[in-house]
């Protein structure tokens, strides 16, 4: 059936035949993008034209107007349908009747209908008042009736609208920057909303209402394009889910990608991200230019005024050769020659980014066209001005960014292609790949002062995450890659290597850190070994807490820090010569001695709690520390089930395990017995800490098998509903046998959850292993514990039997 034949079924049938002509129309395979919207458009055209036409026989002086994205004829297959009933005030009641025979109708049919009933006066009024019914009738498109009626409020309103844009276009960027800060940028979300987000089709409608202005225009090269995907995914969006939805969930992501016949999720979202980058970037321009010209506007009078009325003249300061600052931004001076000068690009955006100013849309379109392609390697001045621009700080995003609008980036560094809008599925990462790898440049930044190489600082932290994009390990892969760019952009083959030993550890510090027991030599030893130097181990450690605080909040917190210092101060000691004490000899602290003693003496737990605040080793204290949570020391003589029973009593008490240690003392001679010493980290769920009796009456309990800890937490969470989310991938267990000589390492990376803890200790237990120490990490809902372990003669477990716990341990976890 053709678009006639559907517009001809819709006209004969009413209602119902505009109903299945739509539903027809959305079904159509052969039928997608602009032109389904358009036909979409057409059809409610005719049918809304239909129904004017039977209720206003005999009536003058009205129209049916479309507003807003219907008015652009751009009607998703759940967008609202936003009109406005437009008259001269003649008959009222008439009108009245009119705009009940319209709006019935349509919902009747379930649409979403915004809809309003004015005079052009009261329609200009209302536009004046409201800045968003203003922008709806930038776009008033004439569907039914008075003709003459329509074009003359449209001409009005475009009138009024360049009549005021100095007022209000500073209204209409504050309210893009409110919605920015409420929903977030669109080009970094793992869930995005397409139209509200910044970068997203709010701010695309916002720079059309700036173009009308004519007081000023946006990067129009590839912004049609953008705005014409985005309108595509929500299209595909609203089929996927059948609702009137512009939040790209996760769990949607994979049916919309095959429905606009993409290979999976990861690529729907680069692509959304691409457009919103551009849209974003076109945003800013644009905005930096409307502030421009009203400063300009602002000055002007008085700059006439003081030269006799002769045209000023703008003020060109220079930064760097070939590059000066002129009205704010950062231009191309006019001697310059882009294309006999291939350092001029990072030479500019070194300059810009020091400056604290932005590069000139038309400097880098200028750059893009004309600059030659750097050597290989890069002569000494390219390399100084990339880590110049690394080292800027927060300025270094925007040039970046400038930068990569241009395609830039990407001929000076082929490899970033992979990388570029690459989303991470991660709730704990902020930030697609790319820019967290700039992110990561400017929190190193802070650090170049720590360091005695801030160029490979600033050069490994743009490029520790490069390999993610290819197969395998992207640390393995980045080391590869790494060794390449480095060699490319001229460092000596020293260099080299160091950056590309930090770009192969840079996960090395924080992972040993929360997941291994600093106290067994041969963990610091190996982490000595990959590091190689005490001049590479100070790097890594910058490199490590940058990209810590690059990716979010729940990477990186004081506690963390310490534990980084620590592992940093035993593997310095190994580099100076001081070989680690042995785990077995390392004498307790008082505190833990009179524990162990009154443990001993009584025959049951006793525990101390104590909140920790002090700033990791080698940081200065802040005025406001921040707790490192509350140290908990449970002394408790030998005997099975510890583990569980401590870790299932703090599940029951709401409290969350930070880092746990499990160790065996030696008592002084003459005291019977042995003790093992619980020296844990936690923190409290909700609401404040329980006192230690509560906890210390409830771990007698749990030992002496009189407190069903299981049972308490099926209880618990029976009783709250279970929430739909994102189903997390199933739990895996490994053994690392190099990673101690004194035990078996097992490591257990899983969801993390309330009991989780109690569940695995339970589980070794019942696999007649001794639990010797514990390392909890959590990151956001995952949780990585390691755990050391040995049989119950001491030993480590052979390696048939640590397989078998392992896989005994992963069928628990995943039951």
């Amino acid at each position: 059936m053709t678009g006639t034949d559907v517009q001809k079924e819709a006209e004969d049938s009413g209602p119902s035949g505009y109903a299945a002509a739509r539903l027809r129309l959305l079904t159509e395979e052969t039928r997608s993008g602009p032109p389904r919207r358009a036909a979409l458009a057409e059809l409610t055209d005719d049918w809304l034209t239909g129904l004017f036409s039977a209720g206003a026989e005999g009536l003058r002086g009205a129209s049916l107007v479309a507003v807003g994205g219907y008015g652009r004829g751009e009607l998703s297959p759940r967008s609202d349908l936003d009109l406005l009933l437009l008259h001269d005030g003649s008959d009222a009641k008439a009108v009245a009747a009119l705009a009940d025979r319209l709006w019935y109708p349509v919902w009747d049919l379930g649409l979403d209908l915004d809809h309003s009933v004015r005079t052009p006066a009261e329609a200009r009024k209302t536009a004046g008042e409201d800045l968003k019914v203003q922008l709806g009738l930038l776009d008033a498109r004439h569907i039914a009736g008075d003709l003459g009626l329509t074009a003359g409020l449209r001409t009005a309103v475009l009138a009024d609208w360049r009549n005021q844009a100095p007022k209000r276009l500073p209204e209409l960027q504050e309210l893009c920057a409110e919605r920015a800060e409420r929903q977030g940028e669109l080009q970094y979300l793992l869930e995005p909303d397409l139209k509200e987000a910044r970068g997203g089709l709010r701010d695309a409608t916002a720079l059309r209402a700036v173009a009308a202005s004519w007081l000023a225009d946006a990067p129009r090269e590839g912004l049609a394009d953008a705005r014409r995907r985005l309108l595509d995914v929500r299209d595909a969006l609203h089929l996927a889910t059948g609702r009137a939805t512009d939040r790209l969930a996760l769990q949607e992501q994979d049916q919309v990608a095959a429905e606009l016949g993409l290979l999976d999720a990861d690529t729907l979202l680069r692509q959304v991200y691409e457009a919103a980058r551009l849209v974003s970037y076109a945003s800013d321009v644009t905005w930096r230019e409307v502030g421009r010209v009203l400063r300009s506007r602002a000055v002007r009078p008085r700059l006439r005024a003081m030269l006799g009325g002769g045209k000023p003249t703008a003020e060109r300061s220079p930064l760097a050769e070939g590059v000066v600052e002129q009205d704010g931004e950062v231009v191309l001076a006019r001697a310059a020659r882009p294309e006999r000068d291939p350092v001029l690009p990072l030479r500019a955006a070194a300059a810009a980014a020091q400056a604290g100013l932005p590069l000139s849309l038309h400097a880098v379109r200028r750059l893009a066209a004309t600059v030659r392609p750097l050597p290989a390697p890069w002569p000494a001045e390219a390399r100084e001005q990339l880590v110049t621009l690394l080292g800027s700080g927060r300025p270094t995003v925007e040039v970046w960014e400038a930068l990569e609008a241009e395609g830039l980036i990407t001929r000076l560094l082929p490899d970033w292609e992979r990388v570029r809008c690459r989303p991470q599925r991660n709730a704990v990462h902020l930030w697609t790949v790319d820019r967290h790898l700039i992110e990561t440049a400017v929190r190193a930044s802070e650090f170049t002062r720590r360091v005695s190489r801030p160029d490979l600082l600033l050069v490994a932290a743009l490029l520790h995450d490069i390999g993610k994009g290819w197969p395998g390990d992207h640390s393995v892969a980045g080391e590869i890659i790494a060794k390449d760019v480095a060699a490319r952009i001229g460092f000596d083959r020293h260099d080299v290597t160091v950056i590309a030993t930090l770009v192969r550890h840079h996960l090395t510090l924080i992972d040993t850190a929360t997941r291994r027991d600093l106290e067994d030599p041969a963990t610091v030893r190996a982490v000595a070994e990959a590091v190689g130097s005490q001049g590479t181990l100070e790097l890594l450690h910058a490199l490590t807490e940058a990209d810590a605080l690059a990716t979010g909040p729940a990477a990186w917190s004081s506690w963390r820090g310490s534990l980084v210092a620590d592992l940093v101060k035993r593997v310095s000691a190994v580099f100076a010569g001081d070989a680690p004490d042995d785990p077995e000899e390392a004498a307790p602290t008082a505190e833990q001695e009179r524990l162990a003693l009154e443990a001993a003496a009584t025959g049951s737990p006793v525990l101390a709690l104590r909140a920790q605040t002090e700033p990791p080793a080698g940081q200065e204290p802040s005025g406001d520390p921040e707790p490192l949570g509350v140290e908990l020391l449970i002394a408790v003589p030998d005997q099975p089930g510890v583990l569980p029973a401590v870790a299932g009593v703090l599940a029951m008490h709401r409290l969350t395990v930070r880092t746990a240690e499990l160790r065996s003392l030696h008592l002084p001679d003459g005291v019977e017995g042995s003790v093992l010493l619980l020296d844990w980290r936690v923190a409290a769920e909700y609401g404040s800490l329980p006192q230690a009796a509560r906890l210390r009456a409830d771990l007698v309990r749990a030992l002496d098998g009189s407190l069903d800890i299981a049972g308490r937490l099926a209880e618990r969470d029976a009783a709250y509903p279970r929430r739909r989310g994102v189903i997390a991938p199933a739990a895996r267990v490994s053994v690392h046998p190099a990673a101690s000589r004194l035990a078996t390492v097992i490591e257990v990376r899983s969801q993390d959850a309330p009991g989780l803890l109690f569940r695995i200790g339970r589980a070794l237990e019942d696999a007649s292993v001794r639990v010797r120490s514990a390392h909890v990490s959590t990151l956001g809902a995952n949780a990585v514990d390691a755990f050391y372990v040995t049989g119950p003669e001491g030993a480590p477990l052979p390696g048939e039997e640590a397989a078998s716990v392992a896989r005994k341990l992963e069928e628990t976890l995943r039951g």
